[in-house]
C-alpha cells in the first residue's frame, strides 16, 4: 500500500454504469485517485475523464488496452464495467496482475470462468468485490438475522421476480464498417471474430455470446443475489428447470423476453420470473430507495417473497426493506432500507486496505451468478432439466447444457 494509504483506480468500460461506479469511488472514500480510463469506443469516456479531472486535479489517462493497466504497478485495483463477456477473463487478469478487482454482475457467463475466478482471487491473494451492492445494505443483513432467528419459522418456498417495463421490437441489423474510433477486435475480446453489426454492438445485452440477458443476467442476478444472502447463503441447486420464450416481439435475438425458473434447494424451492414485458410493473422508485418509505410490493417488479410457517417477508431490493406479516396481514416486523451503492464502494475501499474479504465476495458472486447461468442453460438446451453434483458444482445429467457452458476463448487463455 501507498504512502498515506492511498489507493490508485483504472477504470475498464466507461459507460454509464462504469461512470456511475468510478465517480462514487471517488467522491464517497479518502484519498483514492484514477489514473486510467480504458475504453475501446473513443466515443465514450470523454465525460467521466473530465468529471475525476475536477475531482483529483488531473484527468486520467485514456488507454484502449487494458493489459496497460495490469502492467503499472503504480495500479493498486480495476474496476470492471465492462459488457458481461469480458467479466470473467479481465477479472483473471488483473488478479493474476496483482491488481484487486470490482466486477459487475453478472461476474461470469459460465460455470468454469466463476471457479477459475476464484481461484485467480484465492491464487493471487486479491480482494475481489462482485457489484452485487445489497450485500452492503443493513436491510439485507437485517432480513438474513431475523431468518436466522428462527421468526419466520421453517422456510417452505422462496419466489423472486425481475419484471421488467415492456421491451421495444427489435430489428437485426446488416453488417457495416467499423465506426471509426471504435477497436472492434478488443471489444470482442474473447467473443468469436464477427464483422461490425450495431445490433451486437449496441444491444449486446440480447445475445448469449455477449451476455445472459438484460433481465436475467443484468438484473435477476441481484434478485437471487440478495435472496441468497437473506436466506444465509445457500450452495447451488440441486435440480433447475427454466421455461420461457419471446413472447412481446417474434423478432431474432438470441435471448427471451419471457423466463421461468425452478430452483430445487433440497428442503425448499426457489422460483424465478424474469420478464421484459407489462408496464404496469415497475422497480423500486427512487423517492422510495431514498426515504424511509416501502414499495408497493404488488407490482413491484424485483420483489422477494420468503414464505416460513410463521409468516411471509416481503423483500426489497436496492433500497427497498422487507416487511413481515402473519395472519390476517397482521404485520410483524419490518425494517426500511436505503441504497447501498456508496457503502458498497467505500466497502471495497477498505477492504483493499485491511486485506480483508468484502461484503459482496468472489466466492458468493460467483455461485449466485451461477444459478442464472445453469437457469439459462436450462432454456438453451431445450428446457431440459439440469442436476447438478453438489459436491463438484457439475451438471451431470444434461450434455447439451454442458456443451454449451463449455466457450471458447479467442485470444484468450483461462
Amino acid at each position: 500500500m501507498k504512502a498515506g494509504n492511498k489507493v490508485i483506480l483504472a477504470l475498464i468500460g466507461a459507460g454509464g454504469r462504469g461512470s456511475q461506479v468510478i465517480l462514487s469511488l471517488k467522491q464517497c472514500t479518502e484519498n483514492v485517485e484514477v489514473k486510467y480510463v480504458c475504453e475501446v469506443d473513443e466515443q465514450r469516456g470523454g465525460s467521466v475523464i473530465r468529471e475525476l479531472g475536477k475531482l483529483q486535479g488531473y484527468e486520467p489517462k485514456r488507454i484502449a488496452d487494458m493489459r496497460k493497466v495490469f502492467d503499472d504497478k503504480d495500479v493498486d485495483a480495476a474496476v470492471i464495467t465492462t459488457p458481461e463477456h469480458w467479466h470473467a477473463p479481465a477479472s483473471i487478469m488483473a488478479c493474476e496482475a496483482g491488481k484487486d478487482v470490482y466486477v459487475e454482475k453478472n461476474v461470469c457467463l459460465t460455470l468454469d470462468e466463476g471457479r477459475r475466478m476464484i481461484e485467480a482471487a484465492a491464487g493471487n491473494k486479491r480482494v475481489v468485490q462482485c457489484g452485487t451492492q445489497n450485500r452492503s445494505g443493513d436491510y439485507a443483513f437485517a432480513a438474513r438475522d431475523y431468518i436466522a432467528s428462527g421468526e419466520l419459522g421453517n422456510i417452505v418456498t422462496v419466489k423472486t421476480y425481475c419484471m421488467l417495463p415492456g421491451t421495444r421490437e427489435w430489428i437485426l441489423k446488416p453488417d457495416s464498417p467499423t465506426p471509426e474510433g471504435l477497436n472492434w477486435d478488443m471489444w470482442l475480446g474473447p467473443a468469436e471474430m464477427v464483422p461490425y453489426n450495431v445490433s451486437r454492438h449496441k444491444a449486446w445485452s440480447d445475445w448469449w455470446a455477449y451476455s445472459g440477458g438484460a433481465a436475467m443476467s443484468g438484473d435477476a442476478s441481484h434478485v437471487i443475489d440478495l435472496a441468497r444472502m437473506a436466506l444465509g447463503d445457500p450452495q447451488l441447486p440441486q435440480a433447475v428447470y427454466c421455461a420461457g420464450g419471446r413472447v412481446i416481439f417474434n423478432d431474432k435475438r438470441d435471448i427471451p423476453d419471457n423466463q421461468t425458473v425452478v430452483f430445487d434447494m433440497g428442503q425448499y424451492t426457489i422460483s424465478l420470473e424474469s420478464s421484459q414485458y407489462g408496464d404496469y410493473m415497475q422497480k423500486t422508485p427512487h423517492n422510495v430507495r431514498f426515504s424511509d418509505k416501502f414499495p408497493e410490493w404488488r407490482n413491484n417488479s424485483t420483489r422477494i417473497e420468503i414464505y416460513g410457517t410463521k409468516g411471509f417477508m416481503f423483500l426489497g431490493r436496492h433500497g427497498g426493506g422487507w416487511q413481515v406479516f402473519g395472519e390476517n396481514m397482521k404485520l410483524l416486523a419490518e425494517k426500511t432500507g436505503y441504497f447501498p451503492d456508496e457503502k458498497h464502494h467505500r466497502n471495497f475501499i477498505e477492504s483493499i486496505r485491511k486485506r480483508k474479504t468484502p461484503n459482496a465476495s468472489i466466492e458468493q458472486g460467483v455461485l449466485s451468478a451461477s444459478m442464472i447461468n445453469l437457469a439459462n442453460l436450462s432454456y438453451r438446451s431445450g428446457k431440459k432439466l439440469i442436476r447438478i453434483d453438489p459436491k463438484s458444482g457439475s451438471i451431470t445429467d444434461n450434455d447439451e447444457a454442458a456443451a454449451l457452458d463449455k466457450r471458447s476463448y479467442r485470444n484468450y487463455k483461462l
